[in-house]
């Protein structure tokens, strides 16, 4: 019979300092008191969205975009973005007239530093032809999707020796009838 395995905690001089360890908010390292204040203002910004950001958010609920969802005011990093996809790692910024377009630039130049695209789709452009601003949406998915891919590609090539998960052929599969499945 084998021996059952322990949980052992490590001995307080060899802990790891909590100040290395990344905070709340995926790695970011934000602070808890920003994190919470960013949360509390895309809450707001929820409750008191403007008419293009309500008109979006209602076509994404509608649409079937299979496991690429887009969240209303989602906190990433140290900002909030009108709309994200994180399966995709893109970012939706809805421009209305009265935003400074200065931070703005920054704040997406920091997000695409870390791997994520912005799309920025002007307030007027939502309300006028909803179509269009989705055809764009639709075209600049399948282009992440084509990124994603094209660095999976890459990754692989890069790392030949990672073991990766592979697909099966019909005769690669276990039959019912071998041992494999039985008890002992």
């Amino acid at each position: 019979m084998t021996e059952r395995k322990k949980l052992v905690l490590k001995p307080s001089d060899e802990a790891i300092d909590p100040d290395t360890l990344n905070k709340k908010g995926r790695g970011w390292k934000i602070s808890d008191k920003r994190l919470d204040e960013l949360h509390d203002r895309a809450r707001e910004m929820k409750r008191f969205a403007s008419p293009a950001h309500k008109a979006l958010a209602k076509r994404f609920s509608e649409a079937n975009l299979g496991r690429h969802t887009f969240k209303r005011f989602a906190v990433v990093g140290s900002a909030i973005v009108d709309f994200n996809c994180h399966t995709l790692g893109m970012a939706i910024d809805i421009f209305e007239e009265d935003d400074n377009e200065t931070l703005a630039t920054r704040r997406d130049k920091s997000l695409e530093a870390v791997g994520i695209k912005v799309m920025r789709i002007r307030a007027t452009d939502i309300l006028d032809d909803m179509d269009k601003v989705l055809e764009r949406i639709t075209h600049g998915m399948r282009a992440r999707i084509g990124d994603k891919r094209e660095a999976a590609r890459a990754h692989r090539e890069a790392n030949p020796k990672q073991d990766y998960y592979k697909r099966r052929d019909e005769n690669d599969r276990p039959s019912r009838t071998n041992n494999d499945y039985s008890r002992d």
